[in-house]
């Protein structure tokens, strides 16, 4: 990597100035804040994550992006929401290709809202999916904002990606966010960042699969032995799942969900295993899955069978050598800002891990800082909001003007 000289690509005073904005604007971001958090927006709730998007889509339309609702083509979930802006004139200097993602869904059931609705007490914001993520959702609206006040963006594109199901999995957005990494230049994904502010530099892969062991029903009481327990046998695979752990360095498998059989009176003909397997590497996540497929053809009870189907995959989010590049222009603008960030590595997976198994130089982490994510328990620390948000604009800036960054498209990756 070359070396960074951030105070040559934006001023300190270009970074006052920008943070300047986000603090006056801090009220209105308190207020979209409390909206949208008081919209139960569970990712199979559609009609709240479509509330979601509709004012996502009126911010980044007023603000001269042009917009796309990407519907679900099984009609299941919330639309993706595409904003994007470009160059204005030809005369102007060429600049990276953009992405960025937030997602609007969050993980609770209808109801949730009514019950712990958005509250601020002694500095921390509650409420479902404050956190996780509609603060960093939140970050990127008021991030672009800030830059477009201060001038004309340094991007050929900036495409910002609001994911309606990043929580199951992002099985619509998923096509819509390879169709636009796959010619973008950089990757930046606003999960809140770690309880500590440290921002997000690789996650570990997942895979989830689903187990089926089929057996041979027969009477238990009458002729057992004319059956085949698919409990049984899938009692004995999970002993033998689990003792897959500590094969492969940072490797954890666990079977979360177990369901066979009928009735006490009838030897299981069927039993489904849920298994989640965690990689840092993904060699090792294919060398697990391997491992797994090679221990289901050796069950234990004879006559019986199983077969894997993975339920989703992520490769995992390997730190890159050019997302190195970002993390360094991250840490640069936070020590100008006035105070320090580091890089970490983290077990969850989100759309990071899609655009960084692409070879796409990616970094996520970069919303407010929060913590307790999924629980009644989850908070926002309000004072992160103004700094975070500030990171946000000025690492975007950064990027934008790098000529090192622009230089990645035609080095190809």
């Amino acid at each position: 990597m070359g070396t960074i000289d951030p105070a040559g690509l934006v001023a300190d005073a270009e970074l006052a100035s920008i943070e300047a904005t986000i603090r006056a604007n801090e009220p209105a971001y308190l207020a979209d804040l409390e909206r949208l958090v008081n919209i139960d927006c569970g990712s199979y709730t559609p009609e709240g994550v479509d509330r979601i998007g509709a004012f996502v889509s009126e911010f980044m339309t007023a603000r001269g992006a042009s917009l796309e609702r990407r519907p679900d083509p099984d009609g299941r979930l919330g639309a993706t929401v595409i904003g994007t802006w470009r160059k204005g004139r030809t005369d102007e200097p060429a600049g990276p290709r953009i992405l960025l993602i937030g997602h609007m869904d969050t993980v609770f059931d209808p109801g949730t809202a009514a019950e712990r609705p958005f509250v601020i007490r002694d500095g921390v914001a509650t409420g479902p999916g404050v956190t996780d993520m509609k603060s960093g959702l939140l970050a990127g609206l008021y991030a672009i904002d800030a830059l477009l006040a201060a001038g004309p963006l340094p991007f050929e594109r900036l495409t910002y990606v609001a994911n309606p199901d990043e929580e199951i999995g992002s099985p619509s957005s998923t096509p819509h966010i390879r169709e636009i990494a796959a010619d973008s230049d950089a990757c930046l994904v606003l999960e809140c960042a770690r309880a500590n502010g440290d921002i997000v530099s690789s996650r570990k892969g997942i895979l989830d699969a689903r187990v089926t062991v089929n057996g041979r029903a027969a009477h238990a009481g009458v002729e057992p032995e004319k059956g085949r327990s698919a409990v049984l046998a899938a009692a004995d695979l999970v002993s033998r799942l689990h003792a897959l752990n500590g094969r492969w360095d940072g490797v954890t498998i666990n079977v979360g969900v177990i369901a066979g059989g009928t009735r006490p009176n009838v030897v299981a003909e069927r039993c489904s295993l849920e298994v989640d397997v965690r990689a840092i590497r993904r060699a090792d996540l294919e060398a697990a899955e391997t491992e797994i497929r090679s221990l289901l053809g050796t069950l234990a009870v004879p006559d019986t069978t199983a077969e894997l189907a993975p339920m989703a995959r992520w490769w995992p989010m390997e730190k890159l050598e050019r997302s190195g590049r970002l993390v360094d222009h991250a840490k640069d603008v936070a020590q100008r800002l006035g105070f320090e960030i580091r890089d970490a590595a983290t077990g969850g997976a989100s759309d990071a891990n899609t655009t960084s198994g692409m070879g796409v130089p990616s970094i996520d982490g970069l919303g407010p800082i929060g913590g307790m994510d999924h629980s009644p328990a989850e908070y926002l620390e309000v004072a992160s909001i103004v700094p975070r948000t500030a990171l946000l604009a000025g690492l975007l800036l950064t990027i934008g003007r790098d000529p090192e960054v622009l230089a990645w498209r035609s080095e190809g990756r």
